[in-house]
């Protein structure tokens, strides 16, 4: 199943600190290279950090976060790619799919499983707005579906949940979303081993979901840390989410122009 997570999650933020007891995840380099850059497996699944290949990755990794393009897992390379981020991968060998859109402009979603961190009706209330982010900076409406069978399901699940693409626990990657399209298409899912929140603490689910949710529209990761499609996670950001780019990119995908032209309905 090639369906591609467009992880969601990505967006926002500060890198939080660890808090007295808290324990990291065990961190992988060669795991986070095959998820997020194609890094292919050597016979019997060895990897080895002296190969062309990983050097290779590892390289367009540092191209893709700007940092200095040695090939080698300096300081600041491991910092990144240990940052809590978005599941979606950030090269076009992993999400093909991306960059279609729905061929309309009226989109359902509906919430199945919540989280427990924080009121359903908090849940509702961040997640409608984090869909406005893009319904006021397009031509696209949301609204909120009772059914099953909505456009974008958003989930809050753990681990293994079904779609081939489990989740790794506290930290790490916190959601991500599918680019439009029938089925598991355009939904969303959180990491539910995530403490998720409202304000600064924790993972702000507001941030996250406006990011999961451009993946979920049919948008790819940024390079510019400045806009919501940037991969790793920011707490802090300006009033207004989106960058110019942002915005562009939306609009590049659902003109009004092409949104009368697209005859068949998703």
């Amino acid at each position: 199943c090639e369906m591609h997570v467009m992880l969601l999650s990505c967006l926002a933020l500060v890198l939080l600190m660890p808090g007295p007891g808290f324990t990291a995840p065990t961190f992988i380099p060669e795991e986070y290279l095959q998820q997020y850059y194609n890094l292919k497996a050597e016979p019997l699944g060895r990897m080895k950090r002296s190969g062309s290949s990983f050097t290779s990755k590892v390289k367009d990794m540092q191209i893709f976060f700007g940092l200095n393009v040695s090939g080698v897992l300096d300081t600041e390379t491991l910092e990144v790619m240990n940052s809590p981020r978005c599941g979606v991968p950030d090269v076009d060998e992993y999400s093909h799919i991306q960059g279609t859109r729905w061929n309309k402009n009226v989109i359902t979603y509906s919430i199945g499983r919540y989280t427990r961190d924080l009121p359903r009706s908090t849940v509702d209330s961040l997640i409608e707005s984090a869909f406005s982010v893009w319904a006021r900076a397009s031509s696209l409406t949301f609204v909120k579906s009772r059914t099953h069978n909505a456009d974008i399901m958003v989930e809050f699940v753990t681990y293994g949940h079904g779609d081939f693409y489990p989740f790794d626990g506290p930290r790490g990657t916190l959601a991500h979303a599918f680019g439009p399209g029938l089925g598991i298409g355009g939904d969303t899912h959180f990491d539910d081993d995530e403490h998720w929140t409202a304000g600064e603490t924790g993972f702000n689910l507001f941030v996250v979901a406006a990011h999961e949710f451009g993946h979920a529209l049919g948008l790819k990761h940024s390079r510019n840390p400045d806009s919501l499609m940037y991969p790793t996670y920011k707490s802090s950001r300006s009033g207004n989410l989106l960058s110019r780019e942002d915005v562009a990119n939306i609009n590049a995908l659902y003109s009004k122009t092409s949104c009368r032209i697209n005859a068949p309905l998703m």
